[in-house]
């Protein structure tokens, strides 16, 4: 017969969870104080001026 290789069980690494969830945080808070518009205001600025509009 063959011998049993014991197993063991398998480490869930936990760094990306909290790096994921880190990002989740730091993202909803920006959307909470405004930022999602003033990067929208940001983008069309630039590209505006890049056409020679702005």
């Amino acid at each position: 017969m063959a011998a049993k290789k014991e197993t063991r069980p398998k480490r869930v690494r936990k760094a990306p969870f909290i790096i994921i969830l880190v990002f989740l945080i730091m993202g909803i808070v920006g959307i909470m104080t405004g930022e999602g518009s003033r990067v929208l205001e940001q983008a069309v600025q630039v590209c505006l001026s890049c056409i020679g509009i702005g």
